[in-house]
């Protein structure tokens, strides 16, 4: 049995389709890990979405951001942008059940020694603390009260997490933390605007892997989110979103020898070939 994290796919259904070819994936044997944002700016998220849900148990997910925008599109707490490829999904016969099954992922998955999440955690957290707070946001998504867990998300810029924080505002931050994360100062304030590479974080804060954090010696954690950072690999982090949304590659990493799997992809709006 082989574990292989790929990178977001962000509806680029034909780089997955040829990566997946690639790998030579067994479903009866092996599992895929997706690092999140299956969805939204390439041309066929309703085909992503619907094959990763059909793998079953041999697919594991967690949410990023743009899988988050979905739901809150669908509940109409926040339009759809030019940029945005969700109207298939919206449109589908089997809208609500893929709606539902998009609700009911995790925002952490955990195997020791590897953790998977979208964008990354802050440094004050621990591993086990990481845990506990995904699967508070995790039973909100999956209670009758999600939509105010997304209206207390959307906009989120203000959002910093703080131990003080309750209800819908609690869990926005906590979504904000492992879906959103790029740059935070030592102490844990996040910033909330940049996406460009690291090296021009602007002064004050570092990439939120650079900041040591004792208690994750022993862990690597793996995800995507900062396509601008690329394919990251080195101990403890593994950041394998390297951009197919916006021409580069998709990238498999098989977990038990670190070997790395990559298609080339189109730029935005023709990486469905």
């Amino acid at each position: 049995m082989a574990i292989y994290a790929i990178g977001d796919v962000q509806g680029c259904n034909d780089a997955l389709q040829r990566l997946i070819e690639q790998i030579r994936f067994n479903p009866a044997t092996d599992r895929l890990w997706f690092v999140g944002d299956l969805v939204n700016r390439g041309p066929d998220s309703l085909k992503v979405l619907r094959y990763i849900k059909s793998l079953g148990s041999s697919a594991v997910v967690v949410l990023g951001n743009h899988d988050l925008f979905l739901l809150a599109v669908s509940e109409d707490i926040v339009g759809t942008r030019p940029e945005d490829t969700l109207q298939a999904i919206l449109s589908a016969p089997d809208r609500d059940e893929l709606l539902a099954w998009v609700r009911r992922q995790p925002l952490l998955h955990r195997e020791d020694p590897f953790v998977l999440v979208h964008a990354g955690i802050l440094p004050q957290w621990s591993i086990g603390e990481s845990e506990k707070l995904a699967h508070e946001v995790e039973t909100g998504l999956r209670s009758p009260f999600y939509k105010d867990i997304l209206r207390a998300l959307y906009p989120s810029k203000h959002l910093q997490w703080s131990l003080n924080l309750t209800g819908p505002t609690r869990l926005a931050a906590i979504v904000k933390v492992l879906t959103r994360l790029r740059a935070c100062s030592a102490d844990g304030l996040m910033e909330s605007s940049y996406s460009g590479p690291p090296d021009h974080i602007p002064a004050g804060f570092l990439p939120w892997f650079k900041i040591e954090n004792l208690e994750r010696q022993h862990t690597t954690i793996v995800c995507g989110h900062w396509a601008s950072l690329g394919l990251y690999c080195e101990d403890g982090i593994w950041a394998i979103d390297s951009g197919c949304v916006w021409g580069r590659q998709l990238t498999a990493i098989r977990l038990e020898d670190r070997t790395v799997f990559q298609v080339s992809c189109h730029p935005v709006g023709s990486c469905g070939g």
